[in-house]
Parts: C-alpha cells; structure tokens; sequence
C-alpha cells in the first residue's frame, strides 16, 4: 500500500486545496519525472493535449520527452475551483526548444484524486505563445519557485 499525499480528500478548504496546488507546482519545478509520478496512482488516466497515458511508466516517458524538449523549464499553478476530490488549475510555464525559441504555455487542468491523496485523473488543455525571451516573467534559478514571487494573477495571465 502506498503512503497518504497529504492534503488528502475531501478538500473543504481553500487552504488545503491551494497547498495541494503548491505541492504539485514544486514537484513539476524538480524536472524529475519519477518523483512528479510518485502523486499519481499506478493505474492514473491523463490526457495531454492529445496524448492518452495510464500508468506511472508512461506518466514518466512522457515526463521525460516533455522536459528533453522544453528547456529550462519553469511554472506556475493558480487554484481555480474545487470540491469534494476534485480541482481545476490554471497554469503558465515559460521553455525554450533547442533552437532557443522561447515558448509560454498557458492551461487549465482538471484534477480528480483518490481517498490517499494521488491523483487518479488529470485531463489538460495547452495553448503555446512564442515569446521573446526578454518578455519572460518567470527569472527564478532552476526547482520551486520563490515564496513571494507573483503568482498568474499578479501577472496579469
């Protein structure tokens, strides 16, 4: 049996809904794919785009074709809604391709966990908007993003 990922369902505050949130954003900000896939089930259903995954080892190639691609790497995760075992996130991540084109990418995701805490579901909508590279907002050295830098909302995404 695996260990509880705390905050555990049903989220009934927006504290805890926002710290599960939180956890989510620091562990992407890793760039480690097994550790990313340790907060979902083993038998976890994602849609990306339009990939279809189930499963922590496809969760981790997945990771692990995402972040060869998209260098430099760094997000932000906003809470949007949540009830019961269920939330909606919006986020922005800002990468570069091997050619030093800069990307933002914006999203929403929806969130569906089971009574441990892992997620079971998780169902995302991309859209990529090149950017100059002085146009970047998100400057913090590489893993979790700093206490006090601003979040989507104070950057106006």
């Amino acid at each position: 049996m695996e260990a509880d990922r705390a905050p555990l369902p049903p989220f009934t505050t927006i504290k805890a809904a926002t710290q599960k949130v939180r956890l989510a954003e620091d562990a992407w900000n890793t760039r480690d794919p097994e550790h990313v896939a340790l907060a979902y089930t083993a038998g976890c259903h994602w849609r990306n785009r339009t990939e279809f995954l189930q499963g922590r080892d496809a969760i981790i190639d997945f990771l692990k074709r995402k972040w060869n691609r998209e260098r430099d790497y760094r997000l932000i995760r906003e809470l949007w809604g949540f009830r019961e075992n269920r939330m909606a996130v919006r986020f922005a991540s800002e990468w570069h391709d091997d050619s030093d084109n800069w990307f933002r990418s914006y999203g929403n995701e929806l969130w569906e966990f089971d009574e441990h805490g892992l997620m079971r579901r998780r169902v995302a909508s991309i859209d990529d908007a090149p950017i100059r590279e002085s146009e970047r907002q998100f400057h913090w050295p590489s893993g979790r993003r700093p206490d006090g830098h601003p979040s989507l909302s104070d950057l106006g995404f």
